[in-house]
């Protein structure tokens, strides 16, 4: 391991992780806390910050996965950091000068252009890693994630507090920079990155629908995607609310909730490692389903903090679950030369479905109870976990309609 963190391949990916991670939590709760103090708590105000986050994914995904393979991945990470570093500083001036609703857009031009560069380090990690390191790489590179899970509430919610929203947004692009500095570490790019098989990209785009369509795994794996993400729409703009009003807490105590889950994630990532071999990823997948169904329902219940805090513990805990049996499961099913393909076509379904029901949550809360939509939530779930079922004793292979 050590010798493997020594490379300078894996230093560069990592560094470059470190300030996005930076700067997307003190993007994410800047932008929260601002807006929630210029509207007075508007719920549809709200909303909107994760529609702006998860919006660009749904719709980028899939150009972004198949563009992967088409440009040289490191001058696209270093020119995709770039870029947001100077749409953030842009967005800067119009806060400063103009209106406050541009604050929106440093969420949106970031998402948009990760859309890009996060299939294009996964390609060059792929072309210049050893196969059997690539798992290890991964495995810290979840840490780093788990670990701005846990710190990434509290550092963001200090930042804006002690230095306010123009700080706040100067961090993001400085830390935009600082990654793109990482990255120019990297080995160069391979002369001839893009194979040249004579196909457009709508062809490639076309084959790779017909791909998932093809494979009954993925197409139920598909249909799970789709109810996940219409029940983690509906309470994912939520969250500040179940503090406020069903918890009884300022709005601060978010950070908190954050917290336990990224602390659960850490424990439940370690715990997964070790038993993963000796569990099917279609049960992996399961589990974390059905855990996620009944903390969802708990949480719209509970009035009580502690309660709330433990179960967002449990549901972080099952996260790796969900995310281990996820990939395993479009490994073992997709052919290689069409994974980021079928990655750039499953995730959109979930965050399609999220970035609908987080556009709704706001109206639906002024017509329904916050315990009603975490129900919801919760069955939504219970519906995803059922098309797993025909998967639990189908074998790994290109099984087909």
């Amino acid at each position: 391991m050590l010798n493997l963190i020594r490379n300078r391949l894996v230093q560069a990916i990592l560094g470059s992780a470190l300030f996005l991670q930076l700067g997307i939590w003190v993007r994410n709760f800047a932008v929260l806390l601002y807006v929630m103090e210029r509207t007075n708590g508007n719920a549809f105000a709200i909303s909107m910050i994760s529609v702006a986050e998860f919006a660009p994914i749904f719709i980028f995904s899939f150009i972004g996965g198949t563009f992967a393979d088409r440009w040289q991945p490191k001058k696209t990470m270093i020119r995709c950091d770039l870029l947001s570093a100077v749409s953030v500083f842009t967005v800067l001036i119009t806060l400063v000068f103009g209106t406050w609703k541009a604050v929106f857009f440093t969420t949106i031009i970031s998402a948009i252009l990760s859309q890009f560069s996060q299939p294009s380090g996964m390609k060059l990690i792929k072309e210049h890693l050893p196969a059997e390191h690539i798992q290890a790489v991964m495995s810290i590179y979840q840490t780093i994630f788990t670990v701005f899970m846990i710190l990434g509430p509290m550092l963001g919610t200090f930042i804006y507090h002690k230095f306010g929203i123009v700080v706040s947004i100067t961090v993001m692009g400085l830390a935009f920079i600082l990654s793109a500095g990482c990255l120019t570490f990297l080995p160069p790019d391979k002369v001839n990155v893009v194979e040249k098989t004579g196909t457009t990209l709508s062809q490639e785009m076309a084959a790779g629908i017909r791909y998932v369509l093809q494979k009954k795994v993925l197409t139920l794996l598909g249909l799970c995607f789709l109810a996940a993400g219409l029940g983690g729409g509906l309470i994912q703009p939520l969250g500040i609310f179940l503090v406020t009003e069903r918890l009884g807490l300022p709005k601060e105590n978010l950070q908190w909730l954050l917290t336990f889950n990224g602390m659960g994630m850490l424990l439940g990532g370690i715990a997964t490692m070790i038993f993963v071999k000796s569990i099917s990823p279609q049960k992996l997948l399961a589990f974390g389903m059905f855990i996620s169904a009944i903390g969802w329902a708990v949480c719209g219940f509970s009035t009580t903090p502690w309660i709330t805090y433990l179960v967002h513990l449990m549901m972080g805990s099952v996260f790796p679950c969900i995310m281990i049996g996820i990939n395993m499961m479009i490994m073992q099913n997709s052919d290689s030369q069409f994974i980021g393909r079928v990655n750039g076509i499953l995730m959109p379904l979930y965050t399609g479905a999220m970035v609908i029901m987080m556009s709704m949550a706001g109206l639906l809360k002024e017509r329904f109870s916050l315990v009603a939509m975490y129900e919801a939530a919760g069955v939504f779930y219970i519906i995803g976990l059922l098309f797993l079922v025909p998967l639990f004793h189908m074998k790994n292979d290109n099984t087909s309609f």
